[in-house]
């Protein structure tokens, strides 16, 4: 092992520990990380500079921005609204319907803003109809996970492992390539959760359950995702000029992107501008909505990652793997890169996952002489998918909180719609992306 190799473990390893631990900010880990790779020169600065211009990384901050347009003209809390009136008068099943719509509203915006102003609306109509809102508020946070991962840009881990991989020589995903994976595993979690939520979470509300105010504080502290949720906390009053406006450039930034006239990260960088110059955000109000603490912490587990492909220590890796995953062939292969991803996702950071785990599945593909790209998509469903902890990404914090669960609620739910998202995954997996 060479000088090169042997900093890029012990920093890995560093890195892995701290984000285990749980005491410092990721964001900081993974700069601290970065910074550790420069000093010790087993990655060059053009390196970094690559990692902190990458497109997923203007592809984020340019949609963070729009999001954050929608959020202060009303435009997200009015649907929600509307959604809830529409549905209150079917009882359960227009909760289940409010559910199913916030999941595809997360197909394309943060799930974090839009389950802050859901959950407490969903939590008031349950009440009000007699009904147990723990049955609704851990499955409104799964199903905004699993609407995220049905587009490129419905999470930021798509977007991470699609630039990964271009940079890897693989050609880029298109928005909606992975839709129709991401797709059935929605609709089968959905039925689980929609069958087994009452049975598994009982019927009565916990007598530990809290405001909004006070989960929003608490998801602001810890998760997955980061962010400051406080800044999505807020029901502003529907502004129709700036809402509609917003809601036009939104489509109009998907609709380039999806017909090949740009790439994403150039349409949204578009979009985002072209809401400041109409003046529907402020530039001051942009600045706010970017959450450079995930912008950070994805660069600075971008560099993490590229020092394992730079080196060398994730092909000397993947070829120690390969004496006894080869004879089991490229299913078998999938499968256990699948489930791999889903135990380290819920004990680490999903770009963290992303990251190391994109360059070990173009390797894993091409020494098997299959397309990688059934092993890229698995990183991208399973890497999203912490649902056995509350702690696993900031909705479940939020709703952990809100609903006054206990963590053997979400272990009891969670490990069992972890399996068979596993199952439907690759199943899906194989019938779209074939070897």
């Amino acid at each position: 092992m060479s000088f090169d190799q042997a900093a890029a473990l012990l920093v890995l390893v560093g890195v892995v520990a701290a984000l285990i631990w749980g005491r410092l900010r990721p964001d900081v880990v993974a700069l601290t990380g970065a910074a550790a790779l420069l000093v010790s020169g087993a990655i060059r600065p053009v390196e970094v500079q690559g990692a902190f211009a990458s497109p997923a990384i203007l592809a984020l901050a340019s949609l963070f921005v729009i999001a954050y347009a929608m959020e202060l003209s009303g435009l997200l809390g009015w649907l929600i609204r509307a959604s809830i009136r529409l549905c209150t008068r079917l009882g359960a099943a227009g909760l289940w319907v409010v559910i199913v719509l916030c999941g595809a509203l997360s197909a394309f915006l943060n799930n974090t803003p839009i389950v802050v102003l859901a959950a407490p609306v969903v939590r008031d109509v349950a009440h009000s109809l007699n009904l147990s809102a723990r049955r609704f508020l851990i499955p409104l946070s799964y199903v905004t996970v699993m609407g995220g991962c049905c587009t490129l840009i419905g999470t930021s881990t798509n977007l991470l492992v699609n630039d990964m991989a271009r940079t890897g020589g693989q050609p880029a995903f298109s928005i909606f390539e992975v839709t129709p994976v991401g797709l059935a595993i929605a609709a089968v979690g959905g039925v689980y959760l929609f069958v087994m939520g009452g049975r598994l979470l009982g019927k009565g509300d916990h007598p530990q359950a809290t405001s909004a105010a006070d989960a929003i504080d608490s998801a602001t502290e810890g998760g997955d995702s980061l962010g400051d949720a406080s800044l999505f906390a807020v029901d502003r009053p529907l502004d129709r000029v700036r809402a509609l406006t917003s809601l036009v450039v939104f489509v109009g930034v998907v609709t380039v992107a999806a017909l090949g006239y740009a790439p994403i990260a150039a349409s949204a960088f578009a979009g985002a501008v072209l809401l400041i110059l109409l003046r529907v955000i402020s530039a001051e109000q942009a600045y706010k909505g970017l959450r450079p603490d995930i912008l950070l912490l994805i660069a600075g587990m971008v560099v993490v990652g590229l020092s394992l492909e730079v080196t060398g220590l994730a092909a000397a890796a993947t070829d120690g793997l390969m004496d006894w995953v080869n004879p089991l062939g490229p299913l078998v292969a999938l499968i256990l890169l699948y489930g791999a991803t889903l135990f380290l996702t819920e004990i680490l950071s999903n770009a963290a996952i992303a990251v190391l785990l994109t360059p070990v599945a173009i390797a894993l593909a091409e020494s098997l002489g299959v397309s990688p790209r059934p092993f890229l998509v698995a990183v991208m469903m399973s890497a999203s998918a912490a649902f056995a902890t509350p702690f696993g990404y900031q909705t479940n914090v939020l709703v952990y909180k809100m609903g006054g669960y206990s963590y053997m609620d979400f272990v009891r739910i969670g490990v069992p719609l972890n399996l068979l998202t596993w199952a439907v995954g690759v199943a899906a997996i194989t019938y779209f992306f074939p070897f």
